[in-house]
């Protein structure tokens, strides 16, 4: 009989050890919920810091692109002002030539 009550309490121990490793229906959704919140999380804290990488970049090129336009239209501007002067002259000597001519 004590055999048989020893094997009744080791099989009643195991039973009750394996009952409690099992995890609930609940307790596994909780768990998976929890990780998917997590996982959500970080994934929104990388794409909240890839997007401040991204307008840092954004800002530092359109800087870049700002102020490479500012020096090609300065000197859009003073080539233009050469051409300008250089074509002046060139009408002012054709004029003095036609005036010469027409004195002859």
């Amino acid at each position: 009989m004590k055999n048989l009550i020893s094997i009744l309490a080791v099989l009643m121990i195991t039973f009750s050890a394996s009952a409690q490793e099992k995890q609930t229906v609940k307790e596994t959704v909780k768990k998976d919920a929890q990780a998917v919140g997590n996982t959500a999380k970080k994934g929104a804290n990388a794409t909240k810091k890839g997007v401040q990488q991204g307008a840092k970049w954004t800002e530092k090129t359109a800087k870049k692109g700002a102020d490479a336009t500012k020096k090609g239209v300065k000197q859009g501007a003073n080539w233009t002002e050469k051409t300008a002067k250089k074509g002046a002259k060139a009408v002012e000597k054709t004029y003095q030539d036609v005036k010469t001519d027409i004195k002859k």
